[in-house]
């Protein structure tokens, strides 16, 4: 049984799906190197407890005992040597992810499985950096990890049926839905959603209409829960830049970055993250 769970990377991904694993009666450590990324995912979990508990969804008891099941580490070597389960959520650079793996695998237990919340990149090559490519797979949450309730499986060339089965339980213990797919660039929800949000920068730079009206016309036409340019602003200008070079670089003409988006990434306009993207926020959240 998977019990002990690691989680890399306190960003937006990294805390919500921490956050997420406590509450299903997961042991998770949450790590990340720096300090004050740290400090400010303990404070937005302990919103999140709070939120849960204000709107029932948490009892007190219930809150408090998620609580007690997470906690947070700045070293990683020491942090997953008991791990069950590590769930490596990072940004999408294959540098820092082989970086990641390597220590790993070298530090990990051997029954550890270890997974990536990677959108696009390949967990086969992911895989390659570790002497356990069986356990190796993606396990691709969508933001937030605590509200939607999709997870994408991606198999690996190497990847044993026994890892996708447990990580399978993974995911049903965190009352989310799967989908178990073979790997290829970008998966399924990453090439639509790489397509959609690049087509309304295109329409934005050409002046098809003003980010409102865009957003609003794919949300109420298309029946979409959020906006393709909000949605780039949550998840980031930058994020996305990087997914639809890898996409372009891999798939072709299609996932041709759109310029005005490349321009929005170079001015330093990358979204909620920054209090400035395709709208303004007001300041850094």
């Amino acid at each position: 049984m998977i019990e002990q769970l690691v989680v890399v990377g306190g960003g937006v991904m990294g805390r919500g799906i921490a956050y997420t694993g406590a509450v299903s009666g997961f042991h998770v450590k949450l790590v990340d190197k720096y300090e004050q990324v740290l400090q400010s995912a303990r404070q937005e979990i302990e919103e999140l407890f709070a939120g849960a508990v204000q709107r029932n969804k948490l009892t007190l008891e219930e809150a408090a005992s998620a609580k007690e099941r997470l906690s947070y580490h700045s070293d990683l070597e020491d942090s997953v040597q008991a791990a069950d389960l590590v769930i490596e959520a990072v940004t999408e650079k294959l540098d820092l992810k082989k970086q990641i793996f390597e220590m790993l695998d070298r530090h990990a237990p051997a029954h550890g499985l270890l997974v990536s919340n990677t959108s696009t990149l390949s967990p086969t090559e992911i895989g390659s950096f570790t002497r356990r490519p069986d356990k190796v797979m993606a396990m691709h949450f969508f933001n937030p990890a605590y509200k939607m309730k999709l997870i994408e499986l991606v198999r690996g060339l190497e990847t044993s049926d026994e890892t996708v089965r447990l990580i399978q339980l993974v995911a049903g213990r965190m009352n989310k839905e799967t989908v178990t797919i073979n790997e290829f660039p970008g998966f399924v929800t990453s090439r639509m959603s790489a397509l959609v949000g690049n087509e309304a920068f295109y329409m934005l730079m050409e002046g098809v209409g003003t980010p409102e009206e865009i957003d609003k016309a794919i949300k109420l036409g298309l029946n979409y829960p959020m906006g393709p340019l909000e949605l780039a602003d949550l998840v980031g200008l930058d994020a996305r830049l990087n997914n639809l070079r890898y996409l372009h670089q891999t798939l072709g003409e299609k996932y041709r970055p759109c310029p005005l988006l490349v321009k929005y990434v170079q001015a330093g306009r990358l979204g909620r993250k920054t209090g400035r993207g395709v709208y303004e926020y007001g300041k850094k959240e």
